[in-house]
């Protein structure tokens, strides 16, 4: 065994062999290094195990296929672009929504200059942050003031810490709602210091349920948009005019955590109704809280407005600075919101927005498309075929609404299903996608033109990875 591992070749003689490698050279020689030893710890390990038996087996010639291919996975960033062909539009999981283009170059500018992120160009002494969206959020809403923190749990947690703590928040038992990553309403009130008064029935909530628990310990009514479910049936919920008159005649705020925020109208494109932020505003809500990104098509954010009588307290609130946003999700920010100054050109230029529209015959022409580059890629080694299917908003907003799509149908034949689709998430860039009925089915609304290509090749990458596997 000493005398089989003496043929493998030094750490440097590899690292010199690796020395033209494009993909490495940009790469820190320290990291390279460490996958190299990684690599070949690996191969005395197959030694020992009686896996390797021949000496030209260890050779520099017969490693370095392999050996380069593991440094290159090894020294990839954990945190990369994948390929979605889920027809998820706003996938919690892989990013949420996609920037504009012109939010994305806003974000370059903020990270590559320095900025008047809180500097007064017209005093030339500190400014604040906040007033760079401030102004965009008053004139797309209708609310008087505006903060923004770094996401909408955030922005829950603050105005109850603000306006509550302490005291009791009444909420009807039907809107107790959970999201992803375990964010329940319950539990951020808790630790916000306010008491959870719940009302009503799971199924059913009238006005008088709220003014039966208003007391002297009271310090506002909240309603929860539902954003990621819908209860049918025999239910009944009190509605935000309702719920203003009753916290007027009790002089009571009334707070709104819409979730996903909103700022379109959804109608005319068949997904029903989803509130509009400013809609909500006019109907008398004290606050509204919701998020930049999701269905809005921003950076991640907890956008919060209303009144400015409970706005300035918020901002004075000394957990704010523990919040609040960066430069980056700023300068996204302010871009996204400029655009929805021309509701046309948001909906031509925010990504979410625009994949959410995309018509079921524009989606056929892609998907056509994408299976005939398929069948390029592959040589015609898989069955591929188009059929009709649904995509999804996703990010809890219309949980019960689907978006009619073509799909692309990928049956692997002699391949097994479950390895294609792991090597496809191994691949550069991964590709992530759906299966149904035993196949794989890719929805082009995910997918960006320049994308479809991409997508192709990786189905043709994962093929070629799963001949190697076999011949290995």
């Amino acid at each position: 065994m000493s005398s089989l591992l003496r043929h493998l070749p030094s750490v440097d003689q590899v690292l010199a062999a690796l020395g033209s490698d494009p993909e490495l050279g940009s790469q820190p020689r320290a990291l390279v290094r460490s996958e190299v030893n990684r690599f070949l710890d690996l191969c005395r390990e197959r030694v020992r195990r009686g896996e390797i038996s021949d000496p030209g087996d260890l050779s520099l010639k017969a490693l370095l296929p392999g050996l380069r291919r593991s440094v290159r996975e090894g020294c990839r960033p954990h945190f990369r672009r994948v390929l979605n062909a889920t027809g998820v539009v706003v996938h919690t999981n892989m990013g949420r929504s996609l920037l504009a283009e012109s939010a994305v170059r806003a974000v370059t500018e903020a990270c590559a200059r320095y900025s008047n992120l809180e500097f007064d160009l017209e005093t030339g002494e500190r400014g604040s942050r906040y007033s760079h969206v401030e102004d965009l959020l008053r004139r797309l809403t209708g609310a008087e003031s505006a903060l923004v923190v770094n996401n909408n749990a955030a922005a829950v947690l603050i105005v109850l810490e603000t306006m509550a703590r302490g005291r009791e928040v009444i909420v009807s038992r039907g809107q107790l709602v959970e999201i992803g990553g375990s964010f329940r309403i319950p539990e951020v009130m808790a630790k916000s210091g306010a008491v959870l008064r719940e009302v009503g029935a799971t199924n059913r909530t009238h006005l008088r349920d709220y003014e039966s628990a208003i007391g002297q310990n009271t310090a506002a009514l909240m309603r929860v948009h539902a954003s990621n479910f819908r209860m049918i049936g025999f239910t009944k919920e009190v509605g935000l005019k309702e719920l203003r008159a009753l916290g007027d005649t009790y002089g009571l705020p009334v707070i709104e955590d819409l979730g996903s925020g909103n700022l379109v109208d959804f109608q005319a494109l068949g997904l029903g109704v989803e509130p509009r932020v400013q809609d909500v505003v006019a109907q008398g809500a004290d606050v509204v809280t919701f998020s930049g990104d999701k269905v809005l098509g921003g950076p991640q954010a907890g956008i919060i407005v209303g009144a400015g009588k409970y706005l300035d307290r918020i901002k004075e609130n000394p957990l704010n600075r523990a919040v609040r946003i960066d430069k980056m999700t700023l300068a996204a920010l302010e871009a996204t919101l400029r655009l929805y100054l021309d509701p046309d050109l948001a909906m031509a230029e925010v990504p979410t927005l625009r994949m959410i529209a995309m018509s079921e015959a524009a989606i056929r022409s892609r998907a056509v498309r994408l299976a005939r580059l398929v069948v390029e890629q592959t040589g015609g080694r898989l069955k591929v075929g188009t059929r009709k299917g649904v995509s999804r908003v996703g990010g809890g907003a219309f949980p019960e609404r689907d978006l009619p799509t073509v799909l692309v149908r990928v049956e692997p034949g002699r391949v097994s299903l479950e390895d294609l689709r792991r090597f496809l998430l191994e691949g550069d860039p991964p590709l992530v996608c759906r299966v149904e009925d035993d196949a794989l089915c890719l929805d082009a609304r995910t997918l960006g033109p320049g994308e479809l290509k991409l997508a192709a090749a990786a189905l043709g990458s994962a093929l070629a990875a799963l001949d190697d596997k076999r011949s290995a």
